[in-house]
């Protein structure tokens, strides 16, 4: 059976470019700064003018750079207290490694995702000129083939008795329910001082009505791209699952709070939406 073509991810390209985006069109102080993706994409001149550009996905931009900013945030307060590995699930097209080397060469970095994906992402890393830096381990994971990321990552010289940060964010919708409890065990059973952050989707229902339109012909176009969502949560549902799986202490972070940190004092408005894609923190 010939390898699938190297390619990258219709969602980690328009979160790349959601990502540079906000920089470009939204005023200072910006939550996050990344153009690199948007080095990795090289996108057609015309690529603002693309419908998921428009105003009316300006919330789920806002919530795009919202999660990558706290999870960053949490990576550094984490490195500060000595923690020496980072885990990501589902990397796409993230550029940790690339914007902040300073933070990122004192961590070993494991970047989990489907071998196609990543291969395309490792040619572009090349053909920019950034490299595969050391520290930076890219680990392919055949998930439809059944492929155990847990081993995969072992193999990569990820060492399960130190202390880690894990973070799986735009993931888990795409999962069923056993899956991301499967995930959440495994997690759970890192050294203790690990912490782990996922962000989870609400139940359409109970997203804002202004944003609910959206959200639903999200769900409608990933469904059409051959990858539905699956599974949303409440908070007390994601919270439980994280007690049952072993985690010692538990948090949601609403966007509501993720808004009050990093978008309280702007005046054009841009704010994450409520009840759609929140997240948890669970530590062992």
């Amino acid at each position: 059976m010939p390898e699938p073509t190297a390619t990258p991810d219709n969602t980690a390209v328009r979160i790349a470019l959601w990502r540079a985006l906000h920089v470009e069109m939204d005023p200072p102080p910006h939550v996050f700064e990344d153009t690199v993706g948007l080095q990795l994409v090289a996108p057609d001149d015309a690529w603002r003018d693309r419908p998921d550009m428009s105003q009316f996905t300006r919330p789920f931009r806002a919530s795009i750079v919202a999660r990558a900013r706290f999870v960053e945030d949490l990576v550094e307060e984490q490195a500060a207290r000595g923690t020496t590995q980072y885990v990501m699930l589902g990397a796409g097209l993230d550029t940790f490694a690339q914007r902040r080397p300073e933070l990122a060469s004192r961590m070993q970095m494991f970047e989990i995702d489907q071998p196609a994906a990543q291969a395309w992402k490792r040619e572009r890393l090349l053909e920019l000129g950034f490299g595969i830096s050391p520290f930076l381990h890219l680990v392919p994971v055949n998930f439809e083939a059944g492929d155990a990321w847990w081993e995969r990552l072992g193999a990569s010289g990820f060492d399960s008795q130190k202390p880690s940060v894990v973070a799986s964010t735009g993931v888990s919708m795409y999962l069923t329910r056993d899956a991301t409890m499967a995930t959440l065990r495994e997690v759970a059973s890192l050294a203790p001082g690990s912490t782990f952050a996922m962000s989870f989707m609400l139940p359409i229902e109970l997203n804002d009505p202004e944003i609910r339109l959206g959200v639903e012909r999200a769900a409608v176009g990933a469904k059409a791209s051959g990858t539905p969502w699956l599974s949303f949560f409440t908070p007390a549902e994601i919270l439980s699952m994280a007690r049952e799986a072993g985690f010692r202490t538990v948090e949601h972070i609403s966007a509501a709070t993720l808004a009050q940190r990093y978008f309280c004092g702007r005046t054009d408005g841009l704010r994450p939406p409520n009840n759609s894609e929140e997240l948890l923190v669970a530590a062992t």
